[in-house]
């Protein structure tokens, strides 16, 4: 089957499966050497449609491929696991429901709810990471909406804002990285510039809470904004940088993450 043909037969778009297969979530059967021309068997479309209905639920992109390969018991564990994230969520969700509500029906004020000394360090904390693994939940997404766009500029710029407030130098360079990002993948290339080299340049500086695969990601997204703006060779300077720094990443699975990443440039 093409990509085109296996496309339609999944419900997964082309830009999705290349990137799956750079992920080894979803591999096509054959590659022409010439052409590079993706070929993928009937027995596929089974994995292809339980790939497709696990990230309509929300499953984690990584946790996907550990998900469909594992045993039956460890399949169900995992589902439990994400049911369970879900869950806390929908709580949420409806607290938050309720609470519109009552501001809609005039019952609370909105300016009390809204004044900044009302929101303490857990909740800057919880917001910040909810915000950035949504922004993630919209970036992976093989189609968004206009509104969709919108939403992931303004979640992900919330996050680092809460981060601003209770954050670690880490969390502030990870922040920064994220915003730049988003704006490489909406085309936006000197917001994408600028928030890249607000990232390395905190990483570079150093302090509390950064790991071993910080520069890397760093390094990698400076070359993804090179590459929005058209600075093609600095972009491969800085993709080369990149994987230089991997073998400085001690988790396999972070190491694996960020190559996939620099290898997406294309460079």
């Amino acid at each position: 089957m093409t990509i085109g043909a296996f496309a339609r037969a999944t419900g997964i778009s082309a830009k999705a499966l290349r990137s799956y297969d750079r992920l080894g979530l979803l591999s096509p059967a054959d590659v022409d050497p010439d052409t590079r021309y993706r070929r993928y068997t009937a027995d596929q479309v089974a994995r292809g449609v339980a790939v497709r209905r696990l990230r309509e639920l929300e499953v984690p992109l990584l946790e996907i491929a550990a998900l469909l390969d594992g045993d039956r018991a460890e399949l169900r564990a995992r589902l439990l696991a994400h049911q369970a994230r879900l869950a806390v969520r929908s709580l949420e969700l409806r607290h938050a429901l309720t609470r519109l509500q009552r501001l809609v029906e005039g019952k609370e004020p909105v300016m009390d709810d809204l004044s900044v000394s009302a929101v303490d360090a857990a909740t800057h904390r919880r917001l910040a990471v909810d915000l950035f693994n949504r922004s993630w939940q919209l970036l992976e997404r093989p189609e968004r909406t206009p509104e969709e766009d919108d939403e992931l500029v303004h979640v992900v710029h919330a996050s680092r804002h809460h981060w601003g407030e209770v954050g670690t130098p880490a969390h502030l360079a990870r922040g920064e990285n994220q915003c730049a990002r988003v704006y490489a993948a909406l085309g936006r290339p000197e917001a994408a510039l600028h928030h890249a080299q607000r990232a390395l340049a905190l990483v570079r500086a150093g302090g509390e809470g950064f790991a071993d695969w910080d520069l890397a990601s760093a390094l990698e997204v400076t070359a993804r904004a090179h590459l929005a703006v058209g600075n093609r060779a600095e972009a491969e300077q800085y993709a080369e940088l990149a994987r230089a720094e991997l073998d400085a990443i001690a988790d396999p699975d972070d190491r694996e993450v960020i190559a996939a990443q620099v290898a997406e440039l294309g460079l």
